[in-house]
């Protein structure tokens, strides 16, 4: 890599894990509930993963995204 590669953060940031954390445990919660064939905990987990959408969303512009104001530089 050359000496004036700027590393973009790929996603190192609050924002970032937290929304990808809350969307993992609603795709495993869900594939759990399916399996089990409780379909109101099926919409529940696909509501939850968009509800860590929006958790991510807010959080970047609270400032916890890559290059925010309170996230790591």
């Amino acid at each position: 890599m050359s000496e004036n590669h700027i590393e973009p953060g790929h996603g190192d940031s609050v924002a970032a894990w937290a929304t990808v954390s809350i969307i993992i445990a609603a795709f495993a919660l869900g594939t759990l509930f399916f399996w089990l064939d409780i379909a109101v905990l099926v919409w529940a987990s696909a509501g939850l993963a968009g509800l860590g959408l929006v958790a991510g969303i807010f959080l970047k512009r609270a400032g916890y995204g890559v290059g925010g104001s309170k996230s790591k530089h």
